[in-house]
């Protein structure tokens, strides 16, 4: 499903199961020494869907550790988003020569629990989520718009390297054409000489999912 919404030069990979018989480096098995079964699949499947992605971009395997907020750290020269849930793993990745930066997210396609869309959503995406759920009930217009805000992060983050509230953000679904828009809320920093002021990116719901993709061409 990945691949629908990034082309080339981005590499999308994606699985829907656990392969037997994958391997991890040793210093991402220390990571995950004490990881509960669930935790150890996820992990282990994400960084296998990420350097078979980097294998279509020329790359050798290498570890994948975790940064200081948890992101995927990519060799030199690469960015790219790894991202799961049950049923469903994926990695994107690309040359920082052609692309800026890369945010992927999948979720269930259901609606998520009592509280949250109050919890993540701004006004304005609040006022709009009653157009979106008269647009058809074959998507959970809530848990799409958590993706398509967990996706903004994943592109923000190795960018600005600052934290990015779901209140720093307002997310904007277009539900006709599978994109949406992303306002940046706070005071936006110059990154490479690019007011990082907003994105664009694309979803789709299929398969039981809801998949948010961003990929900013470098500049």
């Amino acid at each position: 499903m990945i691949r629908d919404l990034l082309a080339p030069p981005v590499a999308a990979v994606d699985r829907f199961d656990d392969p037997e018989g994958v391997m991890l480096f040793p210093e991402e098995e220390e990571h995950i020494a004490r990881a509960v079964d669930k935790r150890r699949k996820e992990f282990t499947t994400g960084r296998h869907c990420a350097r078979t992605a980097l294998a279509e971009l020329g790359f050798p395997p290498v570890p994948l550790l975790p940064g200081p907020k948890r992101e995927p750290t990519w060799p030199e020269g690469v960015v790219g988003s790894i991202t799961h849930c049950k049923g469903y793993r994926a990695a994107a990745a690309g040359r920082k020569s052609e692309v800026w930066t890369v945010g992927i997210d999948a979720e269930p396609n259901e609606p998520t629990p009592d509280g949250v869309l109050e919890a993540i959503a701004v006004p304005g995406e609040l006022a709009r989520m009653g157009e979106l759920r008269a647009s058809g009930d074959k998507v959970a217009w809530d848990r799409l718009l958590f993706s398509a805000k967990e996706t903004v992060y994943k592109a923000w983050f190795p960018l600005a390297r600052t934290w990015l509230g779901f209140e720093d953000a307002e997310v904007t679904i277009n539900p006709d054409d599978g994109t949406f828009t992303a306002r940046i809320l706070i005071e936006p920093p110059v990154v490479d000489g690019v007011v990082l002021d907003g994105f664009t990116g694309r979803w789709l719901a299929r398969e039981g999912f809801v998949v948010t993709a961003i990929a900013v061409p470098a500049r």
